[in-house]
This record gives C-alpha cells, structure tokens and sequence, in this order.
C-alpha cells in the first residue's frame, strides 16, 4: 500500500507542468540602478499579462507609445485574475513604450523611465520572464513601487508580463566596470595560456 502511495506521488509530480519563477529584484531596501528602454519587436497589439500584487493601494496599469499615452488603463491589482490579459492595441516594430501605473488611491503616476517620475526615483524593475506561470507567456516582466518615495525598494507592489517587446534595463556604470573588467581578466588569462604543438614521426 506505501508503494502505491508513493508511485501516486510520484506520477503526480511528473505530470504536473512545472511552473516558470517570476523574477524578483535582487537587493530589495535599495533603490533599483538601472534605467529601461523599451520598444516593440513586432508590428501587433501590445499585450500586458497580470502577475501578481502585494500592495495595499489599488494600481492599474497604461502605457506611453513614442510619447503619446495610449489612453487605456487597466488590470487593476484588486480585481484581476493572475494571468488577465490587457491589449493596448496595435503597435509598430520600433515603437518606443512606457510603461506606468495609476495609483488610484494617490493620483500618482510611476513610469518605467525613472526621468518622469515626480519624485526622481526608480519605480520599476524589469526582467527577462521564460514564461509559465497562470498560462502567461513568456515575455518582459516589469514591476512596481506604488509609493512616493521609492517605498521599500522591493518592486513586488505590482508586477505584469508584456509581451512582444525587445528591451531592458541598462546597468549602472559600476556595473558596466566589473563586467568589463572580467572581460579582461578572461582575456588575460587566454592569452597566457601554454601552446603545445604536437609532431608527427
């Protein structure tokens, strides 16, 4: 009877689809570094997915095309099923987007692009997303702080997937030197690497 137990178990497990993680900031209490650019990838309706929220405020989400907001807001963090779907409409291949919320409860505005935001601080973070999670393809997870101020710096108050675009965020320039100075070490240590020639008798 245990064996059939655990044989049930195990079939379980393997027939259960496996879930993608969204991605999470990694130094939450610390404001994010880096700064977004967003485009279309494709000629199409831009589609955001809803993912989750762990605000106390109510938050929907809009977009700028090239400058110009699309004038539709949506997915509110309250009353939305994980995995919703919002279309914005069509967009052109090279579109610029920003993306934003509408704090409801505040009036406030928090965009992707640090620039506009009132309060000068980076409300977003965004990731790369594999897809998988409540049926949400995969695509470019983007995240929120709904509070003046930057809040806590976590960027969990809202989060959605958008789908179809190219972009992301841009490091920090110290970011930029440890990276390039790990090219060089690489490089370095190539380059110093034993030759062993081989003859044939």
């Amino acid at each position: 009877m245990k064996k059939l137990a655990l044989l049930a178990i195990a079939l379980a497990s393997v027939s259960a689809p496996a879930l993608a993680v969204f991605p999470s900031y990694g130094t939450p209490g610390t404001e994010n570094p880096d700064t977004y650019s967003f485009t279309a990838s494709s000629t199409g309706d831009l589609l955001a997915y809803f993912a989750g929220s762990s605000a106390g405020y109510t938050d929907l989400l809009g977009v700028q095309v090239n400058g110009v907001d699309s004038g539709i807001l949506g997915l509110n963090n309250h009353t939305t099923a994980l995995g919703a779907t919002l279309n914005f409409g069509p967009v052109t291949a090279g579109d610029v987007l920003t993306f934003y919320i509408k704090v409801t409860d505040t009036g406030d505005l928090f965009y992707s692009d640090a620039s506009l935001n009132s309060d000068s601080q980076q409300h977003a973070f965004s990731a790369a997303y594999a897809g998988g999670d409540f049926g949400i393809p995969a695509g470019q997870f983007v995240s929120f702080e709904d509070l003046n101020g930057g809040g806590d710096h976590d960027y969990n108050d809202v989060s959605f997937v958008i789908g179809g675009i190219s972009g992301g965020g841009v490091p920090e320039p110290a970011s930029w030197a440890m990276m390039l100075g790990g090219f060089g070490l690489v490089g370095g240590a190539m380059r110093r690497r034993q030759k062993i020639s081989v003859r044939y008798c």
